[in-house]
């Protein structure tokens, strides 16, 4: 030791530099090994979102790659080949040029470190619409309001017209006239594009901005930018890239500056139109608009459209038929309020109920003047006849989000759970279901539009009116203060939190910081705050101590760093949301929020559970989705027995779960985690087939894997290769089936698997499984009654050097006689089969396969250098026509087949 510290204590002597080339001289073994690992990991994660990518692209709709993603996959490639050179470097590099590789390696190893963390989310969509004039809106009937649309379509195809402005009081029947010129527009193709974008009553620029783009599927190419004039500069170049356009502008309110926005003034150059719908005439006039005036309806047109929604046999009753045309009459010929009042009446034909609600409707008008107030006491007819106090509740609740905002229906239904408006019952799911039952109320009454979303998720939207008229409502009792989306940057002064205020939702707005100074007066009643999507960075120390009651605190996708200590005195708290909080690594002591039952803290980046988990016996809903998470103390989970849904985050192996600390947990519906092996893996699905756990949704992984799924029962392997023989157990009912990187498989079925009673299967994806030769022994069918692949829709295989066949028997690839063992069953529903690098097939759909394949509607082959045929002809066939014949197949549903 005595020769070895004196050369230690130079270099200590000679700085910090010289010590870090002899660590790397030293170490340059373990710097190549991390570099390798790092290098397969980036090189897999590209891999992986290549098969997202590519099964995104395979579904119908004409779909592109999104350009974040086409960048980060070109990067990838970029810097996997660099990572190849580096590697030949330091292999023919000499001994005295071992520090300098060290560096080398070093630097390469945190650049595609940084790089993979950078990568898309595979949770997300990484492909887009492509390209098209739009798509239809959905649209209602028109009725009397053919003139005002014939004369806009005049307008719009005369050349000198550049602006037109639809005006008319609200629930005229604007936005429905406009939606059928929109359509009609598409299909006429005269202009490039058809942009749809909704302007809300708090006019807020970059939202239009961001609207705007997004309807041109660029949204991502502004969201880089923060400066207002420098966006709309932006968005006037993506506008004139797009050529010829029709840009419709929904609820305008006051005046809009184009060139503040970005919009293009439409000019002869151009040749772009503006049109925009409004309740002021005014507006139209200074945006220099054509002005068209949008009428009620007649009396006629109005009886019309009434008893189109109250039922046909009404006409038949002679006594409620006048009383009818009365109260029609107090609709004042509002589409909005005719097609309310009639569905709230609707299959109603006792006359004293028509007699009461005509005296209720006269009521109503006479105490209220003004037009707006008049339509509002109208649709007020409709909530007041919803009888159920829970179900107006729930109703209200809608408008506690922004002003024509798409509410997707399971998180509105998980909200009104939070809020207890839906009793509770035996299950969750029962819950949910009841949920649906209330919104198929509300939107029968037409108080709620039925939606889908971009992301094709089914929402509700509120018209503008019936909005305002659930404000009405919020402002008297029950007293509720909405604020959502009005760009705050503070909380509203302290005179505005009256001691009666039971709800507040302050969504979507800037608030930054709560600080002591408008800290609101003790609000005794508070039952709910909604602060999400604002970018809250602190909360004052003191801010919770005067709201005794507060049971619903949703704070997600806010910038706070951590939550005060006041937060323990919430002991009526049953809801805390913090979802995607990125900032905060810690939390206070939860021990004494024991009546918490929903706990949200997916997308924090805390890395321990908090302390009193334990003590929070009620907890029904936990969501620990958190990379970051370190642990999963043992004996936690089997003290939360009444949990009914449970996430963790599936890529953190620290979080990997043992099937003994799931069993108690009988009451587990939703559960997504990962397990530390296939052995806990089968005992957590033999508990769960042993005692008839009723999980309707669950996302089951072992090993790593970064592949999206699209249904909700999901089994995914990955990267398993040391195991002891033990098969996997499947779930009976599993929808979707992913392996990765699993070199032991030689087969999915065989005589033992499970797999073969998987019936419900509908998406199999196996990729990088160097030994794989089938997907199924023709043995196996001998051996079962059951047809595993009877419901498959969907089949992946990539990267499998050794798959030869689809189904194979002992002796090889199938022969003739393998019709008569196959069940016409087998792949019957099979509707899109991608196949990518199995370079040992040469025939993909053997001929005795074909009669099962009628719902075959996409093939995709890529680099299967020695496949010969994709469809295989019978021998006989081609001995009879020869090879180079035309042999005819039949797949009648065939539209796709791609071969590179």
């Amino acid at each position: 030791m005595e020769y070895v510290e004196p050369g230690v204590g130079i270099a200590n002597c000679l700085g910090p530099p010289l010590c870090k080339y002899l660590k790397y001289h030293r170490k340059l073994n373990d710097y190549v090994r991390n570099f390798g690992r790092i290098r397969d990991e980036l090189n897999c994660k590209m891999a992986d979102i290549e098969l997202q990518l590519k099964a995104e692209l395979l579904s119908p709709g004409g779909k592109i790659p999104k350009q974040g993603v086409e960048n980060w996959l070109k990067g990838a490639k970029e810097m996997i080949a660099e990572a190849q050179d580096v590697e030949i470097k330091v292999r023919n590099g000499r001994y005295l040029c071992r520090a300098w590789n060290g560096k080398l390696v070093d630097e390469k190893t945190r650049e595609m470190k940084e790089f993979r963390d950078k990568a898309p989310n595979a949770s997300e969509a990484l492909a887009m619409d492509g390209p098209s004039a739009g798509l239809p809106l959905p649209t209602s009937e028109l009725v009397g309001e053919e003139a005002a649309r014939k004369e806009i379509w005049a307008c719009l195809m005369q050349e000198e017209v550049k602006k037109i402005g639809l005006w008319g009081m609200g629930g005229v029947g604007k936005a429905t006239i406009m939606k059928h010129i929109h359509n009609d527009l598409l299909k006429e193709q005269r202009f490039e594009r058809v942009i749809w974008v909704t302007i809300s009553k708090e006019f807020n620029v970059m939202k239009v901005q961001d609207d705007i783009a997004s309807a041109l599927k660029l949204k991502e190419d502004l969201a880089i930018e923060g400066d207002k004039l420098r966006r709309a500069a932006i968005l006037s170049e993506m506008l004139k890239k797009v050529g010829k356009h029709v840009l419709i502008l929904d609820d305008v309110w006051d005046e809009v500056s184009l060139e503040e926005v970005g919009i293009l003034e439409p000019s002869d150059s151009n040749g772009c139109k503006l049109v925009l719908t409004t309740r002021s005439e005014h507006v139209c006039k200074y945006m220099g608009c054509t002005v068209i005036k949008v009428k009620p309806l007649s009396a006629q047109q109005a009886l019309t459209l009434f008893l189109s929604k109250v039922g046909p046999n009404i006409v038949q009753n002679k006594i409620v038929m006048p009383i009818l045309r009365l109260v029609v009459e107090e609709c004042a010929g509002l589409p909005l309020t005719i097609v309310v009042v009639a569905s709230t009446l609707k299959g109603e034909e006792d006359p004293l109920i028509w007699k009461n609600a005509l005296k209720e409707l006269k009521e109503r008008i006479e105490k209220v003047e003004g037009v707006e107030a008049k339509v509002i006491e109208r649709l007020k007819f409709s909530f007041d006849h919803l009888k159920d106090e829970k179900m107006q509740h729930c109703f209200l609740y809608c408008a506690f989000y922004p002003e024509d905002f798409q509410i997707w229906k399971d998180e509105l239904i998980e909200c009104w759970i939070e809020e207890g408006f839906i009793d509770d019952m035996g299950t969750r799911q029962e819950m949910k279901e009841k949920g649906h039952v209330i919104l198929k109320k509300l939107e029968e009454n037409c108080l709620l539009e039925n939606i889908t979303n971009i992301r094709n998720q089914s929402c509700i939207k509120m018209h503008d009116a019936v909005r305002e008229m659930a404000l009405s409502i919020t402002r008297m009792n029950p007293r509720y203060m909405i604020k959502a989306s009005l760009q705050l940057e503070e909380l509203p002064e302290k005179e505005q939190w009256s001691p009666d205020i039971e709800k507040v939702s302050l969504m979507y707005n800037s608030i930054s910081e709560i600080s002591i100074d408008v800290l609101p007066t003790k609000c005794q009643l508070l039952t709910t705050l909604l602060l999400q999507n604002n970018p809250i960075k602190k909360i004052s120390i003191s801010f919770f101590t005067n709201m005794p009651c507060l049971s619903v605190l949703n704070l997600a996708f806010t910038k706070i760093e951590s939550l005060p200590n006041s937060i323990s005195e919430l002991k009526n708290l049953t809801t805390l949301l913090l979802r995607g909080c990125e900032e905060i690594r810690d939390l206070p002591c939860l021990s004494m929020l024991q009546e918490l039952k929903k706990l949200d803290l997916s997308r924090t980046q805390i890395e321990e559970v908090p302390e009193g988990m334990d003590m929070l016996i009620k907890l029904r809903y936990l969501d620990l989705s958190v990379r970051t998470l370190k642990e999963i103390p043992a004996g936690l989970l089997p003290k939360l027995v009444h949990l009914q849904h449970l996430g963790f985050h599936e890529s953190n192996e620290k979080t990997s779960l043992k099937a003994e600390e799931m069993e108690p947990l009988k009451k587990l519906e939703c559960f997504t985690g990962r397990f530390e092996d296939i052995g806990e893996l089968n005992k957590f699905i033999s508990s769960m087939q042993q005692s008839k756990k009723n999980l309707i949704k669950y996302y089951l992984q072992v090993g790593s894997s970064l592949m999206g799924s699209t249904t909700d029962k999901v089994v995914t392997i990955g990267g398993v290769q040391n195991w002891e023989g033990e098969l996997i157990m499947h779930p009976i009912e599993i929808q979707e089936l992913i392996i990765l990187r699993c070199d032991y498989l030689r087969n999915l079925v065989d005589d033992n698997s499970s797999f073969k009673n998987a019936i419900d299967l509908r998406i199999c994806s196996i990729w990088g499984c160097k030994w794989i030769e089938c997907v199924v022994p023709l043995s196996s069918f001998a051996s079962s009654s059951a047809h595993p692949f009877q419901s498959l829709e969907v089949l992946n295989l990539q990267w499998l050097p050794k798959l030869s066949a689809l189904i194979m028997n002992d002796e090889g690839i199938g022969s003739a006689t393998t019709s008569t063992l196959v069940p016409s069953a087998t792949f019957s529903h099979l509707k899109k089969i991608f196949v990518q690098g199995c370079s040992s097939m040469k025939t993909l759909l053997p001929h005795w396969l074909l009669p099962n394949l009628q719902n075959l509607e996409d093939i995709w082959v890529e680099k299967c250098d020695e496949i010969v045929e994709i469809l295989g002809a019978a021998t006989s066939e081609v001995e009879e026509k020869g090879s180079d014949a035309l042999i005819q197949f039949h797949l009648p549903k065939l539209r796709k087949l791609s071969f590179r």
